[in-house]
């Protein structure tokens, strides 16, 4: 059986970020109904071909999800059961924003079958929530996570954000510490990239935010493995951190390039060699979907090329690595040649262990470069 995984896209938002650029909507909660009786009509109109597909992940990302409530939510988790074949144990996710979810409400998740929560609290600093115009402050982040425990999670996330104008090591150091001595299972810690088409870019391209130097933003990398890795939360991919065993099992089907469908607007999904997205509009959505048409909006199908330079590249992104046997064998030989250019070029930053190419912790800030270096072209 192949495993796979399913994402659902709730686009709903109370407030729209300055940073974000994933598809959102603030202040239309009022058109939930409406939209989940399509994201039903979405599910029953896929033909995705699954067969030899297992599926061990669900995954509700937004968005803040947690505006949805249980009830509304149980039925779309009991179609996806009825509609698929999963596993025996099936990892599912949701995330929820601070200020948006209460014990009772947590509870409720966990009554219908939830059993991993990512928490986006970004900051446990108010003057950084400030800054990235979250609408919650620090004590709501620490309520959160403390509510969640109480509700019966034990498979826990938290987000956050470091690269801040401004930002010290310390003060970074600091956040850390806090979101240690919460003991979540999982962290995310995201350096803050400027989005084209957000706000925050036009307020950089304008001069009224400025970014840190790259050697800074290095330095926070560094830190953050360091430190991660002193309290027994192991770097298995660029910006994810996870005591033994509590690794995002749904992200690592998109970073080994395993099969996963994706349902509501803009959500993607591939099935090893095509790769199709929705759109990205929640009307043009709707309109689709009221003509009892698929709303998918692009289609690629990947050569052989493409599918292996998507795993060299997803691959040096996560500490494992990539398998060189893995590489189609008509191309293999071209990947080892680019392969000892490279660590001439890198040295000890690339290793290379029974036909596995892992990068070092201090290679990972040069995934991107090392990745176009093995490329091949065709």
């Amino acid at each position: 059986m192949i495993k796979s995984g399913i994402y659902v896209h709730l686009p709903f938002c109370r407030h729209k970020c300055h940073y974000c650029d994933f598809y959102s909507l603030a202040g239309a909660e009022d058109l939930i109904p409406h939209f989940l009786s399509a994201l039903k009509q979405d599910i029953n109109l896929s033909v995705a071909s699954v067969n030899g597909w297992e599926f061990d992940s669900i995954y509700l990302g937004g968005g803040t999800p947690s505006l949805i409530s249980a009830d509304r939510l149980e039925p779309l988790l009991k179609q996806l059961h009825s509609r698929y074949s999963f596993a025996d144990e099936v990892e599912t996710t949701i995330e929820v924003n601070p200020g948006t979810v209460d014990e009772k409400q947590l509870r409720n998740y966990r009554a219908i079958g939830i059993n991993r929560i990512s928490i986006g609290a970004q900051s446990f600093l108010d003057d950084n929530l400030r800054f990235l115009t979250r609408i919650h402050d620090a004590g709501e982040s620490i309520n959160a996570v403390k509510a969640a425990r109480a509700a019966g999670f034990d498979d826990l996330s938290c987000d956050l954000i470091y690269g801040l104008p401004g930002q010290t090591r310390a003060a970074w150091k600091k956040e850390l510490q806090q979101a240690v001595d919460l003991a979540p299972d999982h962290l995310s810690c995201y350096n803050l990239t400027v989005e084209a088409g957000t706000e925050l870019h036009d307020l950089v391209q304008a001069g009224k935010v400025s970014q840190p130097e790259d050697d800074t933003n290095a330095d926070f990398f560094l830190t953050t493995v360091e430190y991660l890795d002193r309290h027994d939360y192991r770097q298995y991919e660029i910006s994810n951190y996870a005591r033994p065993g509590c690794e995002s099992r749904h992200n690592l089907h998109y970073w080994r390039i395993e099969p996963y469908l994706g349902f509501g607007p803009s959500a993607h999904s591939f099935d090893g060699r095509r790769r199709w997205w929705n759109r990205n509009r929640l009307e043009n959505y709707l309109e689709t979907i009221a003509a009892d048409t698929p709303p998918v909006k692009g289609l690629e199908i990947l050569t052989d090329v493409e599918l292996t330079n998507e795993r060299i590249g997803f691959g040096l992104r996560m500490r494992e690595g990539f398998n060189l046997n893995a590489i189609a064998e008509n191309h293999r030989s071209l990947v080892e040649k680019n392969l000892a250019q490279a660590q001439i070029r890198f040295g000890d930053k690339i290793n290379v262990e029974d036909k596995r190419v892992m990068l070092s912790a201090e290679g990972r800030l040069f995934a991107e470069q090392v990745a176009v270096e093995l490329m091949i072209e065709g």
